[in-house]
């Protein structure tokens, strides 16, 4: 389960129900509000570049802050049962995008702590700093834990209810179709990754739902 950093404290039921029920469950989170509201509070400066942050030194320390603040947060929230897992401290990988500064693409790699903590029974918080240290999206850093770990389903929880298209929340959408209208300019902003993030998982072969939107390959 990918939960935003908006969603983070109201998604801890639903993870505990998903255990609770029998699920392997690995939290992979947001901060994007919470690092936007620290950056201009130091009067530091705030840009997107495609939906993805541009990230200098300054700006990955507040990154980095903000991850581990909200990871902490839903961790303590879902008590003993999480397990707090800093990416940059187990090995989350990912291929650097120097035009956006400190940034990278995250890719699947042995991520042995994630499978200990399933292992134990408790539910792994993956906070989502990339080797190096890089700022990664978080809708991407899920996709590549879950591919790591050989995951059977990725789920994405926002504060919008699917993916609107035409006004209109879709029930499913083909991988092809959302590359498609990418391509086109039809998304802008935050879906934007976190669609490219879907695309990927369901061509991995992983069933993938961003709300009430299953994004099928």
């Amino acid at each position: 389960m990918k939960v935003g950093g908006r969603v983070a404290a109201a998604s801890v039921d639903d993870v505990r129900e998903r255990h609770a029920a029998g699920d392997e469950v690995v939290v992979v989170h947001g901060a994007g509000p919470q690092i936007t509201t620290e950056l201009k509070a130091r009067g530091l400066p705030v840009r997107f570049v495609g939906g993805r942050r541009f990230t200098d030194w300054a700006t990955l320390a507040v990154v980095r802050e903000s991850l581990v603040a909200v990871g902490a947060g839903l961790s303590d929230a879902l008590g003993p049962v999480a397990v707090q897992l800093v990416g940059d401290e187990i090995g989350l990988a990912a291929t650097a995008v120097p035009e956006l500064g400190l940034v990278g693409d995250p890719v699947p790699s042995p991520l042995p702590a994630v499978e200990h903590v399933l292992t134990s029974g408790r539910i792994p918080v993956v906070t989502p700093i990339a080797l190096g240290p890089l700022n990664v999206n978080a809708d991407q850093a899920a996709t590549a834990v879950a591919g790591s770990i050989g995951a059977d389903r990725i789920v994405f929880v926002s504060d919008v209810p699917g993916v609107y298209l035409e006004g209109a929340v879709l029930p499913v959408i083909n991988a092809d179709r959302v590359s498609e209208l990418l391509e086109r300019g039809t998304f802008e902003g935050g879906i934007v990754p976190k669609l490219m993030a879907a695309v990927q998982a369901a061509r991995a072969g992983l069933t993938a739902e961003i709300g009430e939107t299953a994004v099928v390959a």
